[in-house]
C-alpha cells in the first residue's frame, strides 16, 4: 500500500506536530493525577510519517511508548539529560532498530522516517491518556537558549 491509501483507509488526518494520525483508543477508566485534571488512564493512535514530514519537536506529560508497523524505520530523536538521543523503530534488530521505544513524560522529541523516503506507520500509546492541555509545541528560540549545543538539530525539528 502506499502511504496515501494508508491515510485513507485508517481514515487518518494531519496532526498538529507533522504527520498524520487517528485516536484507536481511549480508555473509559480516569485517573486525577496529584494537583492535575483528570485524565483518562491510557489512549493509543496510528501515526504516520512520509518521506521528509516531521513530527517536530514537542512534548507532553505522559509517557508515551512507541509501537512500529510497517515501512520505513522510523527514527525517534529526543533531548534527555542535556543531549541527544536517537532510537531507531523498526524490524531489523540485526542493524539495531527495535520494535518498541519509550519517551520518558515532560521530553522534548521528534520523529521522520530515517531514509526520508518512503512511509513509516506506527502506534503510540500514551499512559496516563493524551490530553491535548498537556501538549507543547517547542519554541525554537527557547529550545536553543536552553539547549545551545544542539543547534542544529533544534532548528531541524522546529517551526
Amino acid at each position: 500500500m502506499t502511504a496515501n491509501e494508508i491515510i485513507r483507509n485508517l481514515n487518518l488526518l494531519p496532526h498538529p506536530e507533522g504527520g498524520y494520525y487517528k485516536e484507536t483508543y481511549r480508555s473509559a477508566e480516569t485517573h486525577r493525577k496529584p494537583g492535575g485534571d483528570e485524565r483518562n488512564i491510557s489512549t493509543a493512535i496510528y501515526f504516520l510519517l512520509e518521506n521528509g514530514d516531521k513530527s517536530h519537536f514537542h512534548r507532553i506529560k505522559s509517557d508515551e511508548m512507541w509501537f512500529f508497523h510497517q515501512g520505513e524505520p522510523l527514527e525517534i530523536v529526543s533531548i534527555q539529560n542535556g543531549g541527544l538521543v536517537s532510537v531507531t523503530l523498526g524490524n531489523d534488530l540485526a542493524r539495531g532498530e527495535v520494535p518498541q521505544a519509550m519517551v520518558p513524560a515532560n521530553t522534548w522529541f521528534g520523529s521522520r522516517v530515517k531514509s526520508g523516503k518512503g512511509y513509516a506507520l506506527v502506534s503510540c500509546t500514551v499512559s496516563p491518556g493524551f490530553d491535548f492541555n498537556d501538549f507543547q509545541m517547542a519554541d525554537r528560540e527557547e529550545l536553543i537558549m536552553e539547549f545551545s549545543g544542539l543547534v542544529a538539530i533544534i532548528s531541524e525539528f522546529t517551526i
